[in-house]
């Protein structure tokens, strides 16, 4: 049933969304020099690696590591992708990782491939048997303010409770967020 939602709500996603990403595509490559699309190297189900695409919000040349660990992140960050990261709208080529299969709409998120502290506690806690998704828990209850073994226990309890109904109110709840300008 997971997958079937995950197959209908993507799909429709991007087609809803395809006036939306063409115009993002657009603006990213007006914006600076380079590709609309970055496929980053991920860690998802079973953890095994995959390639994420998202639109395009740093330089060309930025260190392929979590923006947290940049000792100045302003200075790879374009100024569309400000706004994008603070609106999630980098996020949206992630349906088509939904809609092959490498992704779900709600699980933990991917973990960069060499966020090995994460794996590690992931692993530990059994989450990485779940396929990674758009949202999950931990975005629903702090997001990127949270330690990383914060994170952990939030994608745990989804593991433990998982559930459509549950899925359906982690959606809900996001969307909200979203809607409010809280992400």
């Amino acid at each position: 049933m997971k997958r079937a939602m995950d197959i209908c709500g993507a799909g429709a996603g991007l087609i809803v969304l395809s006036p939306v990403l063409l115009v993002l595509a657009a603006a990213v490559r007006l914006d600076s020099p380079g590709p609309a699309l970055h496929w980053s190297r991920r860690v998802g189900h079973h953890s095994s690696e995959f390639r994420m695409p998202k639109f395009r919000t740093m330089r060309i040349g930025a260190p392929d590591v979590a923006t947290h660990l940049f000792p100045d992140p302003d200075q790879w960050i374009t100024p569309l992708g400000r706004f994008m990261r603070r609106t999630s709208l980098d996020e949206l080529p992630q349906l088509w990782s939904v809609l092959v299969g490498d992704m779900s709409l709600v699980g933990p998120r991917p973990a960069l491939f060499n966020q090995d502290d994460l794996m590690d506690l992931r692993r530990a806690a059994g989450v990485d048997v779940l396929r990674p998704g758009i949202t999950g828990l931990a975005q629903i209850n702090g997001r990127d303010e949270l330690a990383i073994p914060d994170k952990v226990r939030w994608e745990a309890e989804y593991l433990e409770r998982r559930s459509l109904g549950l899925d359906l109110g982690i959606l809900f709840a996001t969307a909200f967020r979203l809607s409010r300008g809280v992400t």
